[in-house]
């Protein structure tokens, strides 16, 4: 009698133990790994124009793109660099930005005119530009075009290219030497023999013409406005840069084969580069 209460006594002892244990793991919580968030684009837009008189119109285009998930405000700042006075990075601050942006614009010609205006002897349409393009976003890098067009009167209109490259892991503008720690000379001397690679269309009677032969320097720069991809470097030059403006802009390449040994090691590694 005494054993079989000693067993008793022992299974219910057991049988608790078991059951709290039970209860312990079906209460302990699992840490969920949160997925990166999503690299999001947008952009807002707007294209107005305004007749002054018989004689002169004006138009005002622009393109801005928006980054939801960039929150830095430095970094942003960087992307926006050539716009003064936005504090508002949403898509309703971008928006308003340009509608002020394209008044004052309006404003300033209107008022600018008054003392010439009566001098132009046939119809114009003036116009100011600006645009942003998405080149790629890749391995943590977000690289920009921007284009500014203007007419102001002349033979033609002009354009410009800027183009910049941002480290979304560590919030900030690329700079060529996080990229390459070739000497300036050496680099030069890439840029000048790889000057006919990419053709920048232009022709003449004759046919195509080589970008070397509208060259107005003897030594091309290496310049701030570079992009990559997976197999080269590149330099953008804008009209009259290097060259005469029936050139256009040119796209000079330089290949990482041709960069081998100068290549900053996080870089190489972050882009892949064998």
């Amino acid at each position: 009698m005494k054993n079989t209460f000693v067993y008793i006594l022992f299974s219910t002892a057991f049988l608790l133990s078991a059951c709290k244990k039970t209860e312990t793991k079906t209460t302990e919580t699992k840490t969920e790994i949160t997925p990166p968030e999503k690299f999001v684009t947008d952009s807002v837009k707007l294209n107005d124009s305004v007749k002054f008189n018989e004689m002169l119109s004006v138009d005002y285009s622009a393109k801005m793109l928006i980054f939801p998930t960039i929150k830095d405000k430095s970094l942003l700042d960087s992307i926006y660099y050539d716009k003064k006075g936005i504090t508002d990075y949403s898509k309703l601050g971008l928006q308003t930005f340009l509608e002020k942006d394209k008044t004052d614009f309006f404003s300033s010609v209107k008022e600018e005119s008054k003392e010439w205006i009566s001098d132009i002897d046939r119809p114009q349409t003036w116009e100011s530009g600006s645009f942003m393009k998405l080149i790629s976003q890749s391995d943590d890098f977000l690289q920009i075009e921007y284009l500014y067009t203007s007419y102001e009167g002349g033979a033609h209109g002009n354009y410009s290219f800027n183009t910049r490259v941002f480290d979304l892991k560590n919030n900030r503008k690329l700079d060529l030497k996080d990229i390459t720690t070739m000497p300036k000379g050496r680099l030069e001397e890439l840029l000048m023999k790889n000057i006919n690679k990419i053709p920048s269309g232009t022709t003449d009677s004759d046919g195509a013409v080589n970008n070397s032969e509208m060259l107005l320097v003897d030594v091309i720069p290496a310049n701030k406005d570079f992009y990559f991809d997976e197999k080269n470097l590149y330099f953008h030059y804008s009209p009259y840069e290097i060259a005469a403006f029936a050139a256009g802009d040119i796209i000079i390449p330089v290949s990482w084969k041709e960069l081998d040994g100068t290549i900053n090691p996080e870089f190489k590694k972050r882009l892949k580069i064998n």
